[in-house]
């Protein structure tokens, strides 16, 4: 059978850009490997590390503030088997809900592994070893990402872990090491920190979150370190290990020098994601990946193979869901025939810690590289009458402004719910806002979003409430 577009995978960008080529009248059909759709993202992703976050913090609202409210409660125990079924049924629903859009638009689905047997065809190779061939005009490889392993040191999902391994852990540990200070590292340390286990966060660079802000990520250090996490920031590890009843962790200098020993009953390596390529069969269509091991497409996601797009973590650019699932929209309005575009200015990204942190266009830093004027305006929660009442005054919103047109460039997000509030922020940048069109928009009272006003108004002019 020969369909109109065939993809590689099932996660958001994949089954995004194959139910958006089904609306637009092609015929489609998604290859996944695993015995479920939806990819890393929904199965051992972002889906389930979001159930345990709300959940555990939940649980330290619960024993930590709610005295401060004048609420009563005993000491709350930890049903942790009962915390992980709320995840598992968290993404078990998600997945479903895959499906059944699959149903919805007609889209076939072929069970097993997907690898390019040459221009317009797909092998797939199913658990058994059997293997069918499926033909379409048009292939999209959205095959995502995993783990980057540490060099030397083993993982097996018990106590050296990866984030999947870190989502199913039996019992809270002692003393968890984290290795990289990056989104996942500290979200899933929050986790099990909240849930009592130590937490130290060994990161090779001299900051925590790199790429975002470095205001931001000097502040989001303070406040997570204030919580109880511990850094080793400058430093790598070494070495683990697991021959004795606890983890050897030996962690050195990255300019080189001793190395002490951490005694840890797990290990999460969270050093980032590699493109997912192995067996892709790349060769076979003359598809040469970059010394990163990504897929080089152009403006419109077509690879060198005619007819071959590709999109999400097997391409460059920042590896978010998000972004993912807006390249697979354009994917299949170009496939279509149709315009299909992606603002790279106007993706947000966000740390589902607590705080949460959120950022959305340039930093203060790419904008001094760049040479561009500009004027920062930030605004505090402890200022904002909602989060005062909330209990939750900690971080600021900052926006930044081209100093000539008052064009808003970039904005970061410290505080609550700021994946949520960096939304705003996103719009105005894709329509191309000044901080003076959003300080003249009326936000309700009292709410936390009157703090971005605010911080528009100091990017603009000055802020009323400081």
């Amino acid at each position: 059978m020969t369909h109109d577009l065939a993809v590689i995978g099932s996660g958001p960008g994949g089954y995004v850009c194959a139910i958006r080529a089904a609306q637009l009248g092609m015929d489609v059909a998604v290859v996944e490997k695993e015995p479920t759709f939806g990819g890393t993202c929904l199965n051992i992703g972002c889906i389930p590390s979001k159930a345990l976050l709300h959940t555990s913090e939940l649980f330290e609202a619960a024993g930590h503030h709610f005295a401060g409210f004048g609420i009563g409660v005993d000491t709350p125990k930890l049903d942790l088997d009962a915390m992980l079924g709320h995840k598992d049924k968290t993404v078990e629903a998600s997945v479903a809900g895959v499906e059944y859009l699959f149903k919805k638009n007609k889209i076939t689905a072929y069970r097993g592994v997907g690898s390019l047997a040459g221009p317009g065809q797909v092998t797939v190779t199913a658990d058994d070893g059997a293997t069918q061939s499926v033909e379409a005009k048009h292939i999209v490889i959205a095959t995502g990402s995993d783990s980057t392993p540490l060099p030397g040191v083993e993982i097996d999902e018990r106590r050296v872990v990866t984030s999947t391994g870190a989502l199913t852990l039996g019992k809270v540990p002692d003393h968890l090491v984290v290795v990289g200070a990056g989104v996942i590292g500290l979200e899933l340390g929050s986790v099990w920190r909240r849930l009592g286990a130590e937490v130290t966060v060994v990161e090779f660079l001299d900051r925590i979150l790199p790429g975002m802000d470095d205001e931001v990520a000097k502040q989001s250090q303070r406040l997570f370190a204030k919580q109880g996490m511990t850094f080793r920031l400058g430093h790598k590890v070494a070495a683990v290990d697991g021959s004795g009843d606890r983890l050897d962790v030996a962690v050195e200098p990255a300019a080189g020098g001793d190395a002490e020993h951490l005694a840890a009953d797990v290990v999460l390596v969270a050093i980032g994601r590699r493109p997912y390529t192995e067996g892709l069969g790349l060769d076979a269509v003359g598809i040469a990946t970059d010394e990163r091991g990504r897929i080089p497409v152009d403006r419109h996601y077509r690879t060198s193979a005619d007819n071959m797009f590709a999109i999400g973590d097997v391409i460059a650019g920042p590896m978010l869901a998000h972004k993912a699932e807006d390249e697979g929209v354009a994917v299949a309005e170009i496939a279509a025939g149709e315009l299909g575009h992606v603002n790279y200015d106007a993706i947000p990204a966000v740390v589902y810690t607590m705080p949460e942190i959120a950022s959305v266009g340039r930093t203060e830093q790419e904008l001094k590289d760049a040479g561009i004027a500009y004027r920062a305006g930030k605004f505090p929660f402890s200022a904002n009458g909602r989060a005062r009442a909330m209990g939750t005054k900690d971080g600021f919103v900052k926006i930044l402004a081209d100093a000539a047109t008052d064009r808003v460039l970039g904005a970061h997000i410290v505080g609550p719910v700021a994946g949520e509030m960096i939304q705003e922020l996103a719009v105005l940048i894709e329509f191309a806002g000044a901080a003076e069109d959003l300080a003249r928009v009326s936000h309700a009272h009292p709410t936390l979003s009157e703090a971005i006003r605010e911080a528009a108004f100091a990017a603009w002019n000055k802020p009323i409430h400081l």
